[in-house]
């Protein structure tokens, strides 16, 4: 087989990816996002062996690959661990800028992914800089939610 020198041409396949789909929760998910709807309230789940708190709720510990337990009530509260603002469009998503980040929430071990809002990204350098501070913030709900993770996003607390 002939090698192919490394300045071959660059390909480029033009595709659309446009799909609807379901997904299937299972019953530790579902518990999870139902106390997003009705209680407006963000949980996790206990590993019974190394006792970490995973938000969002799991049914196995990802790292000692057990059984969880016990449920536990996280935040609303916690810290920003890492970020990104988004300044593409994509399908299905808020129109650009807009910022999203782990955050690791009081009574938790792990982080769990959301949108940021309430900071200023008119000027994106501040705000970067003011995100990667790692403050505080707290999870604010929709006053409608639909069981999903968008019925809540994280917001800075007043410093």
């Amino acid at each position: 087989m002939k090698e192919v020198p490394m300045n071959a041409d660059l390909v480029t396949i033009p595709a659309t990816w446009d799909f609807q789909y379901r997904y299937f929760a299972g019953e530790t998910a579902s518990r999870f996002f139902n106390a997003l709807r009705h209680e407006g309230r963000i949980y996790g789940t206990r590993c019974s062996q190394c006792r970490r708190v995973l938000v969002p709720a799991r049914s196995f510990c990802d790292a000692c690959f057990v059984p969880t337990g016990d449920w536990i009530q996280a935040g609303p509260d916690g810290t920003l661990e890492i970020f990104t603002i988004v300044g593409t469009r994509f399908p299905g998503l808020p129109d650009p800028p807009f910022a999203i980040g782990y955050v690791t929430l009081d009574g938790a071990d792990t982080a769990i992914l959301n949108r940021i809002e309430g900071v200023d990204l008119s000027d994106l350098d501040r705000a970067g800089s003011r995100l990667m501070q790692r403050p505080r913030v707290t999870a604010k709900f929709a006053p409608q939610r639909e069981g999903r993770i968008t019925d809540f996003v994280f917001v800075p607390l007043a410093s």
